[in-house]
């Protein structure tokens, strides 16, 4: 494989976070490179666990990222306005994104794992894990 550094961040389809969380990993990582792993709404895919077919997916990715990209992070992302998790307020929210990263360090990948919440009009990046 080429050279560099990536990490990864599961992150919410929604085009409004992608620029910023992965700015924000490269930066905090020091990294050449981010996997993407999206889909509506993953804090509360993630800790809820309910939908299997969508965590197994998510691992799969996972284990590419971590096993042959050699990803040296992991983070969890979610925003406000999420049509993923339309019933949650921000405080909710971000108690699913911790629960979700506390569900992801427990798969063992052996990295660091952060929650990040991305508000302030999709202008900031918080890490609250």
């Amino acid at each position: 494989m080429g050279s560099g550094k990536f990490v990864t961040t599961i992150n919410c389809m929604d085009g409004r976070v992608q620029e910023l969380t992965n700015n924000y990993m490269k930066k905090s990582f020091q990294a050449d490179y981010v996997d993407v792993i999206t889909l509506a709404g993953p804090s509360e895919v993630i800790a809820l666990g309910e939908k299997k077919s969508l965590i197994e997916n998510l691992k799969f990715r996972l284990d590419i990222s971590v096993g042959s990209h050699k990803s040296d992070a992991i983070s969890v992302c979610g925003h406000d306005d999420c049509g993923g998790v339309p019933n949650a307020n921000v405080e909710e929210h971000k108690k699913l994104i911790i629960k979700a990263c506390e569900e992801v360090k427990n798969w063992n990948y052996g990295v660091p794992i952060i929650g990040l919440w991305i508000g302030n009009n999709f202008n900031k990046v918080e890490k609250i894990y």
